[in-house]
């Protein structure tokens, strides 16, 4: 495959759209007050319903349309033993080197040329770095309150493997999904929202029977739907690509993983990766903690550990990719517009409401139509400025649907329904909108 990065479809850099997240309240820098803390972000008004509404379009398609696979919440700490038996202790590591003349930090297998990158400076000899964050349980800072902030949400899973069989009543093959926060103490953070020490992941783990041919089967299925809702939900087709890892790559726990891999402004790079991770987990915290974590076969009359399939995607990656793909920039009515042509079921605001005059009763009838709206959809009232610069307003955030009311409001209780996309407008009834807006998002909350 080659590594060529092929031209973008639309014009957005990393910077047009950290200008856009910071200046339109979707994405903040943490503590931002203080000057910032390294690459963590809070997630302002709009970024917060973009994240919730990709969560939802992964647990919809994931779980609950689903009849094989189940749903988790486990705890961010875990009894230590989980990360003993996991081998993130040993093997969670990245190499770092020190550059002895700046003193950056960086890891050692991102850089050629075995030159200090930002000042051309000798670099110390390489060494293992733990990503896990280390933190105490209780008031005694002692080795025996040791714990970690989890790394991923995987583990919580494989130790509930035995809860989930025997209260489920389950039968092979079948799924655990959760989402939850992760922490991974990153050498090196880069590229906004792209990796940072603070994420949410959405993992699943698909139980199979530890046969090769079922494996297989799997294992290609679930590539091939995991890169299928991407598309699904937004992305450019040309922008996502399926990379199979070379055997030197692979992680301790994986025979067999693909990257789906998306074309960012800086390259392609990962945005989720599908494992074979066999029954390497079970079997581990089947020996650390002296549990069997066996499923019985009732077809076959015999125990054995599943084999396991593991799609593993970040939500803020998700979002940052959803973003970039819907961020466009064309004129309408002879002014220059950003729009994010954002899915309107991951669209942060479903519908605006603006009332085209602030006098004649159309602010009351406005306000009244949005407390219609606002219990189905998230939902936006503007009635500052020219109608025309209030739709620029929802447009650059991505609000797929805007209703004016009008003079015509005022007589035969019908508003204008205007599309983001192709600014196309028609007369719809007050009381058919919620079903008219419901009918082209898709589905809603």
């Amino acid at each position: 495959m080659s590594d060529e990065n092929p031209p973008r479809k639309n014009a957005v850099t990393m910077e047009k759209l950290i200008n856009l997240c910071k200046r339109r309240g979707l994405v903040f820098p943490t503590s931002d007050i203080y000057g910032g803390l390294g690459s963590t972000f809070d997630y302002g008004p709009l970024g917060v319903e973009l994240k919730r509404n990709v969560k939802e379009a992964w647990w919809r398609e994931m779980v609950q349309y689903r009849a094989d696979v189940l749903g988790l919440d486990s705890a961010i700490f875990q009894h230590p033993k989980t990360w003993e038996a996991s081998q993130h202790l040993q093997n969670f590591t990245d190499p770092l080197v020190d550059c002895k003349v700046c003193k950056h930090r960086f890891r050692a297998d991102k850089i050629s040329g075995g030159k200090c990158p930002d000042c051309g400076g000798e670099l110390t000899e390489a060494r293992n770095f733990n990503l896990m964050f280390k933190t105490f349980l209780g008031p005694v800072e002692d080795s025996a309150a040791v714990v970690y902030l989890r790394p991923e949400t995987a583990q919580g899973i494989f130790a509930n493997f035995q809860n989930m069989v025997d209260t489920q009543r389950v039968k092979l093959p079948f799924g655990v999904a959760q989402i939850g926060k992760s922490f991974r103490n990153e050498i090196t953070t880069e590229n906004f929202i792209f990796r940072t020490r603070e994420f949410e992941q959405m993992e699943m783990e698909f139980f199979v029977k530890p046969d090769v041919t079922e494996e297989a089967k799997w294992y290609a299925y679930w590539v091939d739907f995991r890169f299928n809702w991407h598309i699904k939900y937004g992305l450019e087709p040309e922008h996502l690509r399926r990379r199979e890892h070379a055997s030197d790559e692979l992680s301790h726990y994986s025979s067999g993983t693909t990257d789906l891999e998306f074309l960012y402004p800086f390259g392609w790079g990962e945005l989720e990766g599908i494992a074979k991770r066999g029954s390497f987990d079970l079997d581990q915290h089947a020996k650390f903690s002296g549990k069997d974590l066996t499923y019985f076969d009732e077809d076959a009359k015999t125990r054995y550990r599943p084999w396991v399939i593991e799609p593993a995607l970040g939500v803020d990656r998700a979002m940052l990719c959803f973003m970039l793909d819907a961020y466009d920039e064309d004129v309408v009515e002879n002014e220059a517009r950003i729009v994010l042509r954002f899915d309107p079921r991951l669209a942060p605001i479903k519908v605006a409401v603006y009332p085209l005059l602030r006098k004649g009763g159309q602010p009351e009838k406005a306000i009244a139509v949005r407390e219609i709206l606002q219990r189905h959809f998230m939902t936006a009232y503007d009635q500052a400025g020219s109608i025309g610069r209030r739709y620029r307003r929802q447009d650059e955030i991505g609000t797929p649907y805007g209703v004016t009311i009008d003079h015509q409001t005022m007589e035969d209780d019908t508003v204008t329904l205007r599309d983001r996309d192709s600014t196309a407008q028609e007369r719809v009834a007050i009381g058919r909108l919620v079903e008219v807006i419901r009918d082209k998002i898709g589905w809603t909350r």
